[in-house]
């Protein structure tokens, strides 16, 4: 049975303060969102698995732990998941890329498939999906029924705002998975928008309308 984690670290708050707020422009908004999934990173890794090795200092041989060698991967969901990506590699540098292109039909709301390229030993890493929103759920869900289907079993999903509603619906079709949530927010409203939310993601990252 997966964990849900809702981030409540000052300063993931408070950053997720400044991304909110109308006034904050294209370029500072890229930068905090990276710096938020770099602490949220912090905190899906916490179940690494070490192992111990023996080095030398410059005073003497000493025994130390590193990560035991766990394969890793990002895969965001494009385009707004692209935004999380460089603050998650600053702390696993190894950590390889794939890419799930999806988007919401603006009448029916449900995800949309347009590209999938993943690394070719894909079921051997353990998978960190990301997207910044998580609102209906939609996309986050067929994400993960995409991943399960080539084979991958260890999947964790990061996402700065997510709605009850796309949280709820995470959770009961994926309960497997770990979820790591830096503000949960009150509802969706009639668009299937996060409420107080941030507006469209992508929009603000990439400066685009």
């Amino acid at each position: 049975m997966g964990k849900t984690v809702i981030m409540d670290h000052p300063l993931i708050q408070h950053k997720i303060g400044i991304i909110r707020n109308v006034k904050t422009g294209s370029r500072e908004f890229r930068e905090i969102v990276s710096e938020i999934a770099m602490l949220e990173a912090y905190e899906a890794t916490r179940d690494l698995k070490l192992q111990e090795i023996e080095i030398q200092t410059p005073i003497k041989t000493t025994t130390v732990r590193q990560l035991a060698g766990k394969k890793l991967a990002i895969v965001p969901i494009l385009r707004a998941g692209l935004g999380m990506v460089s603050g998650m590699q600053a702390l696993i540098p190894a950590a390889k890329v794939g890419h799930i292109g999806l988007y919401r039909d603006p009448e029916t709301l449900d995800p949309v498939e347009y590209y999938c390229k993943l690394p070719h030993d894909i079921t051997e890493r353990d998978v960190f999906v990301v997207d910044p929103m998580l609102a209906t759920g939609g996309s986050a869900c067929d994400a993960i029924t995409q991943l399960k289907s080539h084979g991958c079993r260890h999947i964790r999903f990061l996402c700065i705002i997510a709605a009850p509603e796309g949280l709820e619906r995470l959770q009961k079709e994926h309960p497997d998975i770990d979820i790591i949530v830096g503000a949960l927010d009150d509802h969706l409203n009639d668009h299937g928008y996060i409420v107080p939310g941030l507006g469209d993601a992508g929009d603000r990252i990439f400066g685009t309308k």
